[in-house]
């Protein structure tokens, strides 16, 4: 069949009907209101169904949907997902126009939006609202992230689920444009604006500075997600928002009345924060699968994800309290671990662990995170060492919601922390293990370092653990609250925690109300409190309400989940009749707008076509997650996307085995029958083979049950290591000076000398005085022997110049290493050690440093 090939075209030469996203978003203080217009034309001489698969941040609260055809304006309604999609595929059938949005089954950080019947020549602009709270990062600021990257997620073999093609391709190829502008208030200053992303300056709008402007430079390559880190003078104080409810709803229900907001920054006792645990099970969780061997961005290929999550594991077993347990499990398509049950820390079993995460590499396949984390859950706990669970990954999984069920259903016998790395990892996992695990969650993207985060989640994990949180109310006489949030279950020094609730009945604008969250810690009862007004904020709109909807229907889909297998529809209802109410998505409703206007008909079969996302890596990929569209229901659409086979949709669910499948462009992997195909691509042939040929990579056994994939993972490398070499960034080399030491002296070491001296402190917190020691620190063995005071023994003298070399060179990575150096210092002090003053200045002497000896902790 010939095509029409102008307008915006993918790599394949198909017609692409999206030609534009505009995003525009609203920052109140801690919550942004983003607003995403999407501009369809179709320049094609037949009618076409556009299929736009996309990210979006886990916990965003949908809350507007509508289509713009010519001047007709179509407001879309919520409704029960099935009922949703028959009313689409209907209206296709009659030849009207429909528009769908749908949330995955499986993720809710993925959507679906399928424009049906756009007719020849015909444009058309899709608006689509979301609000959702930004987190607090490391710094103070507040992260926003557009997400832009939608990578491709591994599905487990004998996971349900139909399935549809996600169609992605090389970032640079990406057919449209985006156009990105953020608006940002508060009642505080606003100090600065970063991003991972080039930005236009910002612009102030008042002489207070409380509010202000950016947009997104011209020229976004859609290689990464798009990232604003706000900065506001005083930030996180404790606040509370009160919003009216909606006039046109019934009182006595969540939108008719009034909803509070309540944002509360818990300040520990310093004498308590200072103090680091001794006692602990740390279980260290490492994504191994294929993904992780890609580049920690895209500027550099010079350090891979899996290398990053090395050198991180490095810089945490030697930061372990003597007397705590351990272990380190990893996982692809299987897992391993590296004792059979977790060991005392010791220089034994940490040299041990250190030799095993050496030979680690992105080699186990797939992305099956359950089941190694069902093996941890499996270990019996260790009697007062509690366990602290650290999983590093690239969030590329679909069966998010059943990791989170497991998460959820051992909530109570441990604390997870969880690390989301590179562009485009799943925020809804990343963001549900820390929140069902009472943990605490990080992004490492972009040009971001892995360990600081990593450690500032350490030193979360040493803070002794706040027990018996309670939250109780003071309010006036004939009001009262209907908490709407689960319940806290995890408090961390400067780390925010909303509390929504409902308030019923009346009373004076003047009135106040009070909230009161008592906890234990470290043995002592503590107790924060805000007081705060009931008087309605003006301007706010709905974005409480919403806010407060999505928190509880997440609530209720947990549980629905908890209930699988059990005859009990009640759960499933109060969600459709609550995001029907609110006018919030969730994953069993679905928006559906129908253009019911009188135009004619449109006439003829429709033609799909599939809108690409955009792929970080030099791979474009297809894969399965959604329930069948339109075109693979009824059958009544011709589907003319990009594939070297019959709908991927149909061939999966044939199979009894989930399949992952990925293209370059054009090629496809499969696990079902696991051959690699290639045909024409325009990025060149690895293996120079002719355009359908076919490579046979390995052979089910077990009857088709169990796969051997080691053999394909290899394959797949070498092809994604062609294309790495492909890539025309510039590499970045270690010995680069920073940015402010250019000329001074002494000269700054670079980065890989840190984890240099790193790797050679003991277990203890000590050093040794040898010859690696010596060229950690720049100097000859000669040089550092000479030096010492006579009356020191060695172990003193190497640890107190190690000590001298981190605050002496290395004060820019403080928080990576600010624990080991603690053990340090209580090893010294355990020492009795004499002479101290007098090794310290020797020490400054010797390496051209001045710090002095109260810097150090002596």
């Amino acid at each position: 069949m010939m095509v029409n090939c102008c307008g915006l075209l993918t790599v394949d030469k198909e017609p692409v009907p999206l030609k534009s996203v505009e995003v525009d978003v609203e920052v109140r203080d801690h919550v942004a209101t983003v607003v995403s217009t999407l501009n369809y034309e179709n320049k094609e001489d037949k009618p076409l169904e556009a299929v736009f698969v996309f990210p979006l941040p886990g916990d965003a609260a949908v809350c507007h949907f509508s289509a713009k055809i010519g001047q007709t304006q179509i407001v879309a309604e919520v409704k029960e997902k099935q009922e949703a999609r028959e009313e689409y595929d209907d209206a296709l059938s009659s030849g009207q126009q429909a528009f769908l949005l749908e949330e995955s089954d499986q993720s809710p950080d993925v959507f679906s939006l399928s424009v049906g019947s756009l007719p020849p020549g015909e444009s058309a602009s899709i608006r689509l609202e979301y609000v959702t709270e930004l987190a607090v990062q490391a710094d103070d600021g507040l992260r926003f992230c557009l997400p832009a990257v939608l990578n491709p997620r591994y599905q487990p073999q004998g996971s349900g689920g139909a399935s549809v093609q996600v169609t992605a391709v090389p970032a640079s190829l990406v057919p449209y444009s985006l156009s990105f502008s953020a608006r940002v208030s508060s009642p505080r200053p606003v100090c600065k604006v970063e991003s991972n992303c080039s930005l236009d300056p910002l612009q102030y709008l008042n002489t207070e500075q409380t509010q202000a402007t950016v947009k997104l430079a011209a020229g976004h390559k859609f290689d990464r997600d798009v990232e604003l880190l706000i900065y506001y003078k005083d930030a996180h104080q404790p606040t509370a928002v009160v919003e009216a409810g909606q006039a046109s709803a019934k009182p006595g229900t969540l939108m008719g009345d009034p909803v509070v907001m309540l944002s509360l920054y818990p300040e520990f006792p310093q004498a308590v924060m200072s103090s680091v645990a001794s006692c602990g099970e740390f279980v260290f969780l490492l994504d191994r699968s294929g993904s992780m061997g890609c580049p920690m961005n895209n500027s550099s290929s010079d350090q891979t994800r899996i290398g990053s999550a090395r050198d991180t594991l490095l810089l945490l077993l030697k930061s372990l309290p003597m007397g705590c347990y351990f272990n380190i499990y990893s996982f692809g398509s299987s897992y391993e671990h590296i004792f059979p049950k977790s060991v005392e820390y010791s220089q034994k079993t940490m040299e041990e662990a250190l030799k095993k995460v050496e030979e680690m590499g992105a080699d186990l396949g797939g992305t099956e995170i359950l089941r190694s984390l069902e093996h941890i859950y499996s270990q019996p706990c260790i009697l007062n060492h509690p366990r602290q669970l650290f999983v590093f990954t690239d969030g590329e999984v679909w069966n998010t919601k059943d990791i989170m069920n497991l998460v959820k259903k051992n909530s109570g016998s441990h604390r997870c922390f969880s690390f989301g790395i590179g562009e485009g990892a799943s925020s809804a996992l990343i963001n549900g293990l820390a929140k069902e695990g009472g943990g605490h969650a990080q992004f490492i993207t972009g040009t971001d370092r892995m360990q600081p985060k990593v450690m500032q989640s350490l030193r979360f994990a040493l803070q002794p653990a706040v027990v018996d949180i309670s939250v109780t109310w003071d309010l006036p006489k004939g009001v009262s609250a209907t908490v709407l949030s689960p319940p806290i279950t995890a408090l961390f020094q400067g780390q925010r925690s909303l509390i929504y609730a409902q308030l019923t009945g009346q009373s004076s604008e003047a009135a106040e109300g009070c909230v009161t969250v008592k906890y234990s810690l470290a043995g002592h009862p503590s107790q924060n409190q805000l007081h705060f007004s009931l008087r309605p904020a003006e301007d706010s709109g709905l974005t409480v309400h919403r806010l407060a909807a999505r928190t509880l229907i997440r609530s209720l889909e947990m549980e629905e989940r908890g209930r699988r297998g059990q005859q009990d529809g009640g759960v499933k209802e109060k969600v459709v009749e609550l995001s029907v109410q609110s006018g919030v998505s969730s994953s069993f409703t679905a928006f559906i707008a129908v253009n019911k206007g009188d135009g004619e008909a449109i006439q003829g079969p429709l033609v799909r076509r599939n809108v690409p996302t955009p792929s970080p890596m030099r791979m474009a990929y297809s894969m399965a997650a959604f329930s069948q569209p339109a075109a693979c229901r009824q059958g009544a659409l011709q589907d003319c996307s990009v594939r070297s086979r019959p709908c991927a949709r149909q061939s999966s669910m044939n199979c009894s085995s989930g399949s992952r499948m990925l293209s370059c462009p054009s090629t496809v992997y499969d696990t079902c029958n696991l051959e690699i195909r290639y045909s024409e691509c325009s990025l060149g042939d690895p293996f120079e083979k002719s355009a359908g040929t076919s490579l046979p990579v390995s052979k089910l056994k077990n009857n088709g049950k169990s796969v051997k994939k080691r053999s394909v993972f290899k394959v797949f490398r070498r092809i994604s290591g062609y294309f790495k070499g492909g890539q025309s960034a510039s590499p970045q080399t270690n010995d680069t000076p920073s940015p402010g030491h250019a000329g001074t002296e002494p000269r700054q070491p670079s980065r890989d000398h840190l984890l240099q001296l790193v790797s050679l402190q003991k277990a203890s917190g000590s050093w040794v005085l040898d010859p690696a020691l010596a060229a950690a620190l720049g100097k000859t063995s000669k040089e550092v022997e000479n030096l010492k005071p006579a009356s020191v023994n060695q172990e003193v003298w190497a640890t107190i110049l190690a000590l001298i070399w981190l605050h002496g060179f290395k004060m820019d990575a403080q928080e990576e290493w600010e624990l080991l150096a603690i053990k340090a210092v209580s090893w010294l002090r355990a020492q009795n050690a004499p002479c101290v003053t007098e090794c310290v200045e020797a020490g400054n002497a010797l390496l051209g440093c001045n710090v002095q000896k109260d810097a150090l902790g002596l």
